[in-house]
């Protein structure tokens, strides 16, 4: 038994250590990539529904399909409105006949949510370990089965199932599974203070920004170029 505890102990602080390896560094936000440069970027953007999905859109406006191609959405179980405004975006950019999401231009993926709307705090634990579960699949599992990385950047802007999918991503780092670059744009909403996905997510992701230089008071890592949206 003694023997067991203190494997279960290495193996914890040798994830952890992992972990801290992987965050990335003041210096290594402020140089650019090392990534070799390729003509075209797998994009992947959260729709977190509402406001959120109309921030998302709103950063995607002035993107170049031709250069960020293919596309993925991920959406919440449920979520018909920004399914339904995703294929209306892509629909926009194309003078003829869009092609259907079929993954030759873009896909949308369904994943569970993290929590539903006025959800006790109780039952949140399951619900998230099933989101969790899913985002594991899609980031870590899919990828190795097809061969195919999930996405070059994953885009997130705040909603808190967003925080699924970027743990899904450090555990893929962990175990040396290709994962994307994590760009984490806060809300507009957020002037003075940060959101909980926000607060959380910042030592990990590789970019964060925000849109009002307030947010940043604490005089932490972080990037305001303006309003975005």
């Amino acid at each position: 038994m003694r023997t067991f505890v203190w494997f279960i102990t290495l193996v914890f602080f040798a994830i952890v250590c992992r972990v801290y390896a992987l965050m990335p560094s003041s210096k290594q936000r402020r140089t650019r990539s090392t990534r070799r440069h390729r003509a075209t970027c797998h994009l992947a953007v959260f729709l977190g529904s509402g406001g959120h999905t109309s921030e998302a859109f709103l950063l995607l406006s002035a993107i170049d399909f031709a250069r960020y191609t293919p596309r993925s959405y991920v959406v919440s179980q449920g979520d018909t409105l920004s399914v339904q405004r995703a294929l209306a975006f892509e629909s926009s950019k194309y003078t003829s006949t869009p092609p259907e999401a079929s993954g030759e231009a873009f896909t949308i993926i369904h994943i569970p949510r993290a929590r539903r709307v006025h959800q006790s705090l109780i039952m949140t634990l399951p619900t998230a370990i099933n989101s969790l579960a899913s985002c594991i699949y899609h980031i870590c599992l899919r990828p190795m089965i097809t061969r195919k990385c999930f996405a070059d950047v994953l885009l997130v802007n705040g909603p808190g199932t967003c925080v699924m999918l970027c743990a899904a991503a450090y555990i893929s780092r962990v175990f040396f599974i290709p994962s994307p670059r994590l760009i984490y744009v806060e809300s507009f909403a957020r002037v003075s203070s940060l959101s909980l996905s926000g607060r959380l997510l910042r030592p990990f992701v590789d970019r964060f920004v925000v849109q009002w230089p307030e947010a940043l008071k604490d005089g932490r890592h972080g990037d305001c170029p303006g309003w975005l949206v």
